[in-house]
């Protein structure tokens, strides 16, 4: 159906009523009641479920699925005695659920399915699934968007959003790059990155932003047929890389300093914080200080996707 521009929403923008910082501790109730509207549009509704199979082996594969990974039998707060009722059963386990990554893991698989099997046209027999599965997503994210809360489904999986800006120039431009053939691996380990990144796990993303950027260089490298020894480092793929012309000579000599920020951003930072054992003392790294190493990785891996999608 979308999303309308209520006379309520007007006001509040007038008022300036509007989040201008992201949220990330909770899904709010009414966005998850619009998130199972939006289930109902895509997924299919009550009437839907008894009367096509598709509809219920989509919702029992969800269900079944949460029921595995989370160890249990049924998911809380569903009727003990009756058959199942998958449709219900996710609904209502969504609506009561206080953990933020329980919900996201919902929302996360939900849409996985969306993307992925509704777009057929024999479910629902729909002429235009591709359509209604683009849109459902799109709307998944204006609604989070309008909630105020930092997360969008991309690249067929939720990741955390920082800065609007950063994300839409840096970070989905990335994605879309790096989602073709010769760039698997690096498109792989970016959304690993940002996995550990929405977990907690900080110097697992700045591992996995090093190892994105090098396999990035890497594919670079064998698409070009430039060759380079297994045991490269960093600094090496960037020499292999300027030396093949990947930045215009000309350029080469009046940005001096790009080859020191290629060399001394992603590695340096991984490797002072995490890349070595830490000694008698933890070593804490800050979260700001990771989400700027992902941007920053994202803004290289556009800038040396483009570049070589420029070589004659």
């Amino acid at each position: 159906m979308g999303i309308f521009d209520l006379f309520s929403k007007r006001q509040k923008r007038l008022r300036g009523d509007v989040p201008d910082v992201y949220t990330y501790n909770t899904l709010p109730n009414p966005l998850r009641v619009q998130i199972i509207h939006i289930w109902s549009d895509t997924l299919g509704q009550e009437d839907q479920y008894w009367h096509y199979d598709d509809v219920k082996q989509a919702y029992k594969f969800v269900v079944k699925t949460l029921c595995r990974e989370y160890g249990l039998f049924k998911l809380p707060h569903t009727e003990q005695y009756g058959d199942r009722h998958y449709i219900e059963e996710l609904a209502n386990y969504f609506l009561r659920e206080d953990n933020v990554e329980k919900q996201l893991d919902i929302v996360e698989l939900t849409f996985k399915v969306i993307n992925n099997f509704t777009r057929e046209h024999r479910y629902l027999c729909r002429h235009n699934a591709n359509d209604i599965a683009d849109q459902a997503i799109d709307e998944l994210n204006k609604r989070f968007k309008e909630h105020g809360i930092g997360f969008q489904f991309t690249g067929n999986e939720i990741i955390r959003v920082d800065s609007e800006l950063l994300h839409s120039e840096a970070v989905k431009p990335a994605l879309k790059l790096l989602n073709q053939k010769h760039y698997e691996g690096a498109q792989e380990e970016f959304l690993v990155a940002y996995e550990h990144y929405r977990h907690g796990r900080y110097k697992e993303s700045l591992n996995d932003c090093l190892k994105s950027f090098e396999s990035t260089m890497k594919s670079i490298c064998d698409k070009q047929g430039w060759k380079y020894q297994p045991n490269v480092t960093s600094k090496g793929l960037i020499q292999i890389c300027f030396d093949n012309g990947l930045i215009p000579a000309f350029w080469q000599q009046q940005m001096t300093s790009l080859r020191s920020l290629l060399e001394s951003s992603i590695p340096t930072g991984r490797n002072k914080l995490s890349g070595h054992g830490q000694g008698s003392e933890s070593v804490e790294i800050p979260e700001y200080l990771v989400a700027y190493m992902l941007h920053m990785t994202a803004s290289t891996l556009v800038f040396l996707t483009t570049a070589e999608s420029k070589i004659a």
